[in-house]
């Protein structure tokens, strides 16, 4: 709740603002834009860079305005000679240390430095080098860390230690020799890193950045050899258009579509087809579970960020994950046998490409089980263990796929709407709601009741377990069987939850976990800047789809009546367990 209004006076004017905000946010209130770097809203306040500095009468210096707060009668000045000199002096600074390669950077274009650089007028350096050359930290399969671009903002610090709770980067060394560095320097790949990306979605710089691989997916589009196929998740839709310059949160399904078949890609599929085959398998594995005397809670285990977390740092609570691959890792091994069989592909011609909004699906597709359409074909084919293949190949990120699409010259935003291939790309309003944080405890639901009480639910959409509230729970009456389940989003919620669960003290039969603040929709992988308004765009797009969805029931979904009949037999059957099933590894903390 907004604290009571309070009068001040800024740049001569007398203002009403409210109260309990600092100088720089309540500057933002009026309209009055002050130039930060470190600060960041909800996530960063430790006032390193010096950028935000204001005149405040009485006081002996210029103050810091995201950390000093505001009070009644104060006078602020947000400009002046003054201001504008320690503002360029600051990020001269800064820049004398910074790699002057813009032009090759992988933030150009989309780089905070770069353009307060321009704001403030900085046409030259100004100030020597004074710290030596620092190495890229190469060892994450989702992530590249630069030392040599970080401004030591602290945001990442901030978003691992406050809004994750992992802690796997930190500032190191002191004077000249401050850095941010993992423990003992090992490399964000050999700690308890969970790949999420929030540390990139937050740098202001190119410090940290996802993996690149469009240059590999483009050297396999121009294969003539190859069959190459693409899945895009639920919330690509409702961020790809927003990388390529259209309004925040817009819903481009049918654009996407068209624009990745001029790629020349050979099928565009939807995740969202194993995102149903997902609720079909997870929703059997709960009520397996309740009716069985099964370990619960059971804990939904699409989000690799999350798997990772509790592997890192729960363990012994890793018998409470649902047995469920994601999605993605569902989609590659379907593709590679169900798919390959049906249209008479080799599989080892056929690569697997996923458009993620998350960064450690990167390292997810990467895991040593997720092999399973090798092992399938391994005896059928007589193949090698040379020959091994995973079930999907590549994963690029929201921002990667925007690159391809610049680099290829497509026009977004004129592009005529076109449908996804089938079969893997029917799906339903069910699938759709996974990009939002509480979207797979609702899917889950609309299954379950059914299949458990033979009869639909009376209200489809589950509101009580929607919107950006940490932690969520709900009472459902499944014939006469009352459960309680949860849903949190952000790793530190996880942390709550988790605890429950290792005290004994938990009291739900189901929870779903989302890595990233507002879902996958808050993803790693996806357009920066990511806001809070800007998550609850992309939230009410994905809602809106699966409103106009003619079918909103994993269930329901024909194609996923037809994979069973034709291929899989039923759920939590022989194959499904073999292909869409896994199980998970202990790890250590560093």
């Amino acid at each position: 709740m907004e604290k009571k209004k309070i009068n001040v006076t800024i740049d001569g004017r007398p203002y009403e603002v409210g109260g309990g905000k600092s100088i720089l946010e309540a500057c933002n209130e009026i309209g009055i834009s002050i130039p930060s770097l470190c600060y960041l809203k909800d996530v960063s306040y430790n006032a390193s860079c010096g950028i935000c500095v204001v005149e405040l009468k009485g006081a002996k210096t210029l103050v810091r305005s995201c950390v000093t707060n505001i009070r009644e009668g104060m006078e602020v000045v947000t400009h002046s000679p003054q201001i504008d000199q320690a503002r360029k002096m600051n990020l001269e600074l800064l820049l004398a240390n910074h790699p002057k390669d813009c032009l090759v950077c992988e933030r150009n274009g989309n780089c905070e430095l770069q353009d307060l650089s321009a704001v403030l007028g900085i046409k030259e350096d100004a100030f020597p080098r004074t710290k030596p050359h620092m190495e890229p930290d190469n060892s994450s399969l989702a992530l590249i860390r630069n030392p040599d671009k970080c401004i030591l903002c602290g945001r990442c610090v901030a978003v691992c230690a406050e809004v994750q709770s992992v802690f796997a980067i930190d500032f190191t060394g002191r004077g000249l020799r401050s850095r941010i560095g993992t423990f003992e320097d090992k490399g964000l790949g050999n700690v308890a890193c969970t790949s999420c990306g929030q540390c990139a979605l937050v740098c202001p710089t190119a410090a940290i950045v996802e993996r690149d691989e469009t240059n590999e997916v483009f050297a396999d589009l121009y294969d003539k050899d190859k069959v190459v196929i693409v899945q895009t998740a639920p919330a690509i839709r409702v961020g790809i258009g927003e990388a390529m310059g259209m309004e925040e949160g817009a819903l481009v399904t049918g654009q996407m579509v068209a624009a990745l078949r001029k790629l020349g890609f050979d099928k565009i599929f939807d995740t969202q087809f194993t995102a149903d085959l997902t609720i079909m398998e997870e929703g059997y594995e709960l009520i397996h579970r309740i009716k069985s005397g099964g370990t619960l809670p059971m804990v939904t285990s699409c989000s690799p960020g999350w798997i990772k977390f509790i592997e890192h740092f729960f363990p012994k609570s890793l018998e409470h994950l649902s047995t469920c691959k994601s999605p993605q890792q569902m989609f590659g091994a379907v593709a590679k046998t169900y798919y390959a069989e049906k249209m008479n592909i080799d599989p080892r011609k056929l690569v697997v490409v996923s458009i993620m909004p998350c960064t450690a699906k990167k390292f997810e597709c990467k895991r040593p089980e997720m092999k399973s359409a090798f092992h399938y074909w391994q005896e059928k084919m007589g193949l090698q263990e040379g020959e091994s293949f995973y079930d999907v190949d590549y994963v690029l990120t929201t921002r990667e796929l925007a690159k391809m699409f610049k680099r290829k010259g497509v026009d977004f935003e004129h592009l005529h709407v076109e449908e996804f291939d089938k079969p893997l790309g029917i799906s339903t309003g069910a699938g759709v709601i996974f990009g939002a944080t509480g979207g797979v405890m609702e899917a889950a639901v609309r299954t379950a009741y059914e299949v458990i009480t033979g009869k639909p639910l009376d209200k489809i959409d589950l509101n009580v377990v929607r919107g950006f509230e940490g932690i969520k729970e709900a009472e459902l009456d499944l014939a006469g069987t009352k459960i309680k389940v949860a849903v949190a989003h952000t790793l530190k919620n996880a942390r709550t939850l988790l605890e429950q669960i290792e005290e004994g003290k938990s009291p739900y039969a189901f929870i779903e976990v989302m890595t990233c603040p507002g879902g996958c929709l808050g993803g790693g992988g996806q357009p920066i800047p990511t806001t809070w308004a800007i998550r609850q765009k992309r939230a009410d797009s994905i809602y809106r789809e699966d409103k106009l969805h003619p079918i909103r029931k994993s269930h329901e979904n024909p194609a996923i009546k037809a994979i069973y009949e034709e291929f899989l037999t039923e759920p939590l059957g022989h194959i499904s367990h073999e292909l869409l099933h896994t199980a998970y590894t202990e790890r250590g903390i560093y």
